[in-house]
């Protein structure tokens, strides 16, 4: 595994990967260091075209990713965040909305759980699920991060915004 720590809008972000891809993208926090696992190396080369695809999102010059991606989860997970990824730049859902998407209309407790275990957020978009009256709902890396990512890419939260649909 190796790990590169980018600074970022929302603090410090340290990415993980291995070579099968993206592992896990962590936000800032006092134990931050502590997730550093001793047998990880610290490579920032390898994780450079991760670092310059996020910096050039951050500075609203890319709202796609070309990204190998690792998450590890349960299979439910990863079908939550595959659909995820069908979330446009620039848009936003409920969880509802992805419930609906997977044809499973009464799994939006499910479904938030799973967002919230995503493991690679910013570039799986879990910050584009909203509450579906609009307002931010509970974010790994805390709202104001949430809402930093929104505005990134030009999303006005209020709840009178149309959400996009995913079917």
């Amino acid at each position: 595994m190796y790990y590169d720590i980018l600074p970022s809008p929302m603090g410090n972000l340290l990415l993980v990967a291995s070579d099968s891809g993206l592992k896990q993208i962590l936000f800032d926090s006092e134990n931050q260091k502590e997730q550093i696992k001793t047998n990880w190396v610290n490579d920032a080369n390898k994780l450079k075209p991760i670092a310059d695809q996020l910096i050039a999102y951050f500075n609203k010059e890319r709202t796609t990713f070309d990204i190998k991606l690792a998450p590890e989860g349960t299979a439910f997970q990863k079908q939550i965040w595959n659909q995820l990824l069908n979330i446009p730049y620039g848009k936003t859902c409920s969880y509802q909305d992805i419930a609906i998407a997977i044809s499973k209309p009464s799994a939006c407790r499910a479904i938030g759980m799973a967002n919230s275990k995503n493991p690679i957020p910013i570039i799986i978009p879990c910050h584009r699920v909203i509450g579906k009256n609009g307002k931010l709902t509970g974010y790994a890396g805390g709202l104001p991060a949430k809402a930093i990512l929104l505005g990134i890419e030009n999303i006005d939260h209020s709840p009178s915004k149309e959400q996009y649909l995913l079917f």
